[in-house]
This record gives C-alpha cells, sequence and structure tokens, in this order.
C-alpha cells in the first residue's frame, strides 16, 4: 500500500453531505453462473458522499460499483440512481448512464482519437452539446486536471498518471451528478499515483458524491467521509474513517487493515 502524503491542505467547507438520496441498494444479489458475486447488498448513499470500497481481491467490490450503471446487471433486489430504477429499461440505464461518471482501472481512452477529442465525443453525440461549447468544456477540465497543454496529444504519447487524468476529465465534460472510480491509481507507478488522487481529492472538495474502489488508505482517511470493507460479496463493515482505521470490529477487517497497512 502507497500512503498518500498529503502536503495540501484539504478544504472541507464545500464537503456537505446532504439528506437526499442519491443511490439506494436494497436486497441486491448477483450470480456469474453459480458463482454468488454479490450477497444481498443494502447500501444507502446520500448526495455529497465521498465513499471508499475496499477489501481483498475477489471481494465483490469492483462488481458492486459497476452494477450502479448497469455495466454488470444484478439478478435479485434494486437499485435506484437519482430516482431512476435500474431494470430492463433501456431509458433508465441511459438516464442513469449520462449521469454517472466512472473512471476505470486501464484509462479505456480511444488510441485513435486526440485527447480533446476524447473528451468531446460523448457530450457531442450522447448530450447533443455544440462542438464549440463541448470544446470549451473539454478545455476547461483540462486545466482543471493540469494537462491542457496535451490537448492534441494521442493517448499513447502521454504517461499513464496523464492518462488516467484525462480520464477523469473527459468523465467531467459528462457533468456527472456521481463519480465512480475503479481502482484508478492500481496500474500506476508510484510517483504517478498522488497527481491523480490530487485530481480525486479537488473533486471532492468541490461536493462531487464519489464512490472509490481503492486500496489507498491515505485518500480513505484525508478524504472519505465512509470507508466501506467487503470481503466475500458482502459488506462486512462500515464506519466514518477515524474509527474503521482505529477500531476495526470484524475480525476480517483487522486481518485485512493489518496485512495492507503493514506492508
Amino acid at each position: 500500500m502507497s500512503t498518500l502524503e498529503l502536503d495540501t491542505h484539504i478544504d472541507t467547507s464545500k464537503m456537505e453531505v446532504s439528506d437526499e438520496v442519491a443511490i439506494q441498494i436494497t436486497d441486491m444479489n448477483k450470480w456469474y453462473g453459480t458463482f454468488h458475486v454479490l450477497r444481498d447488498i443494502d447500501l444507502t448513499v446520500y448526495r455529497g458522499e465521498r465513499i471508499v470500497i475496499c477489501g481483498p481481491s475477489g471481494s465483490g467490490k469492483s462488481t458492486l460499483i459497476r452494477c450502479i450503471n448497469r455495466l454488470e446487471e444484478h439478478q435479485q433486489g434494486s437499485i435506484v440512481v437519482d430516482g431512476n430504477e435500474l431494470n430492463s429499461d433501456l431509458k433508465n440505464v441511459d438516464k442513469v448512464r449520462s449521469e454517472v461518471g466512472m473512471v476505470f482501472q486501464h484509462f479505456n481512452l480511444f488510441p485513435h482519437l486526440t485527447i480533446l477529442e476524447n473528451c468531446t465525443l460523448a457530450p457531442i453525440w450522447v448530450r447533443k452539446v455544440p462542438r464549440k461549447e463541448a470544446v470549451d468544456r473539454a478545455m476547461h477540465f483540462l486545466e482543471k486536471v493540469k494537462i491542457p497543454d496535451q490537448a492534441n496529444k494521442y493517448p499513447g504519447q502521454l504517461s499513464g498518471g496523464q492518462q488516467q487524468r484525462v480520464a477523469i476529465a473527459r468523465s467531467l465534460c459528462m457533468m456527472p451528478r456521481i463519480m465512480l472510480f475503479d481502482e484508478p491509481t492500481s496500474a500506476l507507478d508510484p510517483e504517478m499515483i498522488k497527481e491523480v488522487l490530487d485530481t480525486m481529492i479537488e473533486l471532492a472538495e468541490e461536493g462531487m458524491t464519489m464512490l472509490c474502489v481503492t486500496h489507498e488508505m491515505g485518500f480513505a482517511q484525508a478524504v472519505a467521509n465512509r470507508v466501506i470493507f467487503m470481503a466475500d460479496g458482502q459488506i462486512v463493515e462500515q464506519n466514518e474513517p477515524k474509527e474503521f482505521f482505529n477500531n476495526p470490529k470484524s475480525e476480517r477487517t483487522q486481518q485485512f487493515l493489518s496485512q495492507i497497512i503493514g506492508h
């Protein structure tokens, strides 16, 4: 585990959690064939929350957040995002996906498009944003992630950390209400991790609702308002960060933390 050296002061003034529900997951189950990958998941996420989900490999944490924008389908229970239930109605799925940004472990940029084109593609085609406005918006977010000078390059010309920051900017160009991060730093060299985490910290400071699957416990301690520990497809424990790290209740959580923080 790399610990995040937080030399930046975190501005918590806009990090407010409202009582408006952003995501409601009720009694949700998922199988891959006969393998029960998610078991009886109940989770309420309020607008403005910054939730870190951690757990050992194979615990179901990535599958859980991929269910939130229906990249994975659940078989039982319900998932409601911004009042839209994710079911076989594709209109609802499209609605949710246009409001929920996702950043993956492996960037998933289009290699044959420039950085700018990567950022303008969805707003133009999905949101029907006029091209000039889409370009202005893309440049605004590329500036935000501190790489406006890379706009006309191709993904292959950028470092991993830069590509991941482009992926975050690309998501922001859709003006999402919720951001999902699936191990956004685990494919990066250590020196690039901080630049991506700094970008995520800025988002949190602005009040973005965020769910992050990550092993970056320094980030969890600095930014999260809730940490969820998963094992064997279940939510084993959840708490605010200080209590979660200093006083884990379950033996399974204690074991996990001793392994991850001991490295």
